[in-house]
């Protein structure tokens, strides 16, 4: 077993791959001068005043004062470097095309009648306008399950898209587009069988016209609370029109489809300093492989790229896609200069306490989950892709906000990557967890469906767990495999990004 890992021969910092003693000679000619904890770095030279702190082949940041060969390093010992810069960056200089070559090129899935990506699931998604609405349906939801579901056993679930929007917001405002939008795209996702039922209250910002169109506002698909006689009759309305809509879902079937029909979201959480060794790659790796095949994978969360954005770049197929990735960068810099912070307020405690010093270090270990594959297509937050093949969506790094805007992006399966554990889920698509270390896996043995732990370990490598990643994904997409928080009902509310004002 590996006592430490170090990625690239520029590297002055190493991890240890266990909590190791102070005393132990970690490698030749360095000894630990403090106890160092698993996944924490330790240098492995002298490392002068303003020296450079280097990971991944780049300068994580420069030392406050002078780091012997042997200490622990940690976040209190660095100055974060400036960002890189966004303006004339290069563009398509490391295309790849030989990518790891799949192992099956089709999948078992729902074929879409709105035409575009297919569906992993066969669910009844209840759309709402406001929040306000939240309580009568969620009571109607229980009884749908008890009373109807039963009866319709080629129904997955019934899911309600509650949300904190629709009402007491600047609905006109210029970025009230994002969240509007996130819910227009919601209404027709793929695993939702085109089938479209929305409850309304009647007075809210978010009408019904707006969120679905006149086209689609018809009494078939929408029922408005203001306009039912008391509490019974909406319950009577929500479920004869739940019903309607179950008879059709029942009919829907899984058939062969080609890989090119299937959309994934790559979404990482709780990180350490071996996400970027194990966890990240092994999903990069499986994403490259579904990429080879015809399948289309979007990462995802701007404050965890916006320090390799030059890495991302460098990857982009036309000047197009490198502008469209600046200008969402810049627009992040602005938000959260809004706010008075920066970048430097990604990192958690819990990714401190696992090893990662500041947002660089966790940035370059972020990336590595899109693999290697030329980006076609750079998104805003919550758009639908145009085009197949690895994908950059913009969106918040936050779990619970990011995964929302994947779904109106309309994924149809998540992977979720983690190194100190979470049992973050979404309710309209399944989340694959994947943790990147054994004592993860050992902690959470019903939660985490993949350990990349062994690749820290040096027992496996990326392209192993990897391909073992990529036949679950395909399980999962098919109906054959159901994922721990899919199989527990682990569902997150969902979090719209809304950076318009609250009135």
């Amino acid at each position: 077993m590996r006592t430490y890992v170090r990625l690239t021969e520029r590297d002055n910092v190493a991890v240890v791959t266990k909590d190791t003693a102070k005393g132990t000679e970690i490698c030749p000619g360095v000894t630990l001068l403090q106890d160092v904890p698993q996944a924490h770095k330790f240098a492995l030279t002298d490392i002068p005043k303003d020296g450079e702190i280097i990971r991944y082949g780049v300068t994580l940041g420069y030392a406050l004062d002078p780091i012997p060969a042997g200490a622990w390093i940690n976040e209190h010992m660095l100055r974060l470097p400036a960002p890189a810069s966004l303006d004339n960056m290069p563009w398509g200089t490391h295309i790849r095309r030989d990518l790891p070559e799949a192992p099956v090129r089709t999948f078992m899935g729902y074929r879409n009648p709105d035409g575009g990506y297919a569906g992993t699931r066969n669910i009844l998604g209840i759309q709402t306008t406001v929040q306000c609405v939240q309580g009568v349906l969620d009571a109607a939801v229980e009884r749908i399950r008890r009373e109807l579901l039963p009866q319709y056993p080629h129904v997955d679930d019934v899911v309600p898209i509650n949300h904190a929007y629709g009402c007491g917001v600047a609905i006109n405002a210029p970025e009230a587009v994002i969240p509007i939008r996130a819910l227009q795209n919601l209404c027709h996702h793929p695993n939702f069988g085109g089938q479209l039922m929305v409850v309304a209250l009647g007075c809210e910002k978010l009408t019904v016209d707006k969120l679905v169109g006149p086209e689609d506002n018809r009494p078939e698909n929408v029922i408005v609370l203001q306009d039912c006689r008391g509490f019974e009759a909406m319950m009577s309305a929500i479920l004869g029109m739940a019903e309607a809509k179950l008879k059709i879902l029942n009919e829907r079937r899984r058939e062969e489809l080609p890989l090119s029909d299937l959309l994934i979201g790559m979404q990482c959480g709780g990180s350490d300093a071996f996400s970027g060794v194990s966890a990240n790659p092994s999903a990069g790796y499986a994403a490259d492989m579904l990429v080879q095949a015809g399948a289309t994978v979007l990462f995802s969360e701007v404050t965890e790229v916006r320090d390799g954005v030059h890495l991302i770049a460098e990857r982009c197929l036309s000047q197009e896609v490198r502008d469209k990735l600046a200008s969402e960068m810049r627009w992040y810099d602005n938000y959260l200069a809004g706010g008075e912070v920066d970048r430097s307020a990604n990192p958690t405690p819990g990714n401190k306490m696992g090893g990662l010093s500041n947002i660089v270090e966790k940035a370059m270990g972020s990336i590595a989950k899109s693999g290697t594959s030329p980006i076609v297509e750079v998104l805003s937050p919550a758009e639908r892709p145009t085009k197949h093949g690895m994908i950059y969506a913009a969106t918040p790094a936050s779990d619970i906000v990011c995964g929302p805007c994947q779904l109106a992006s309309g994924i149809g399966l998540q992977v979720f990557m983690t190194g100190r554990g979470t049992p973050y889920g979404l309710a309209a698509a399944p989340v694959i967890k994947v943790c990147s270390r054994n004592e993860m896996k050992a902690q959470w043995p019903d939660l985490i469906d993949v350990s990349a732990g062994e690749v820290v370990t040096g027992e496996k490598t990326i392209a192993d767990v990897g391909t073992e990643l990529f036949s679950k994904i395909i399980a999962v997409a098919s109906g054959r495999d159901q994922p721990f928080s899919e199989k527990y009902r682990l569902h997150n509310f969902l979090c719209i990004f809304n950076p318009a004002p609250i009135t």
